[in-house]
């Protein structure tokens, strides 16, 4: 029997919140130290990660046992509409930081060390000569007293080639995959909502493959830059700035992608998920138009006009 709309369900004391923080924690220790180049760093990171996605297996699992026994009622599943909200505005302001890292790089930090306005005495002492350009292929260690210091620029840069050369570009098919992977979500989101079972699996099974082959498309992408363009993480502001935006992006993609599979898994195995009762399938959509809409101004600010 459904619960009474007035009594708010109150679930019992668990340890999985304690749980995901030490896994979180061992995930951000071990990733730390694996960028290091410290040869555990990879085990921490992997015991984090399988510890994190455990937990999330028990506790979302708990939730939804939960909810198929009728014990959320809708003051409850209003809160997870909420906090759902909430979690995609932080996640809007982690991206506002980079983004505004790169702003502050190209509108602030390069004309300064060009010697713009009264900062030339600050051009002459740490980098002198400078020429403000971007995407800024030399780094200053390279220059720093005329020697050749760890650190050494990209030979390519990975913005617009032109339209003769745009065919061959993988962020143009990245972002093709990716808009079009928030089309077919759409469209099984209405078919759900229409309580067309079969076509809400087809577009949603569509859209994970959408997601796979953009996590490809950017392994291929990592991989031609590091080994044909000299682009790496350790090529000055550029690499960091590119590799952060985009990796952090990546990152949110294959979680985002995780998370659609599981819907669609949980439909297709389960039969979960009705027109009036979908939170979970809807969260997941809300998080990948999020990652979409990132992406988007992503391909413009380092791509386009980068």
């Amino acid at each position: 029997m459904a619960a009474n709309e007035n009594v708010y369900y109150v679930p019992a004391q668990s340890r999985l919140p304690l749980l995901a923080s030490i896994a979180l924690f061992l995930t951000v220790f071990g990733a730390a130290h694996w960028l290091n180049g410290s040869a555990k760093g990879p085990w921490i990171f992997l015991t984090g990660a399988l510890l994190f996605a455990a937990v999330l297996w028990s506790w979302f699992a708990t939730v939804i046992h939960e909810n198929m026994a009728g014990l959320n009622n809708q003051q409850l599943k209003r809160s997870y509409v909420w906090a759902m909200g909430w979690f995609i505005f932080s996640e809007v302001m982690f991206f506002a930081a980079f983004f505004g890292a790169l702003f502050y790089v190209r509108t602030f930090a390069l004309p300064w060390l060009s010697g713009a306005g009264d900062t030339s005495s600050t051009n002459e002492f740490l980098w002198p000569g400078f020429t403000e350009q971007w995407p800024l292929m030399t780094t200053p260690d390279m220059v720093r007293h005329g020697e050749q210091a760890v650190m050494t620029g990209p030979a390519e840069n990975m913005s617009f080639p032109g339209f003769k050369a745009m065919l061959g570009w993988l962020p143009l098919w990245n972002t093709l995959v990716l808009v079009t992977s928030s089309l077919t979500v759409h469209i099984a989101h209405g078919a759900l909502k229409n309580n067309n079972r079969k076509s809400f699996n087809l577009w949603l099974g569509i859209t994970v493959l959408l997601g796979i082959s953009f996590v490809a498309l950017q392994a291929w992408e990592y991989h031609h830059a590091y080994t044909a363009m000299g682009l790496t993480l350790n090529s000055g502001i550029y690499g960091a700035t590119f590799f952060m935006l985009t990796g952090f992006h990546g990152a949110h993609v294959t979680i985002g992608t995780l998370m659609l599979l599981i819907m669609w898994l949980r439909s297709v195995l389960k039969n979960h998920f009705k027109p009036h009762d979908s939170f979970g399938f809807e969260a997941a959509s809300w998080y990948w138009h999020f990652v979409d809409v990132v992406w988007v101004v992503l391909f413009f600010v380092v791509y386009i006009f980068g």
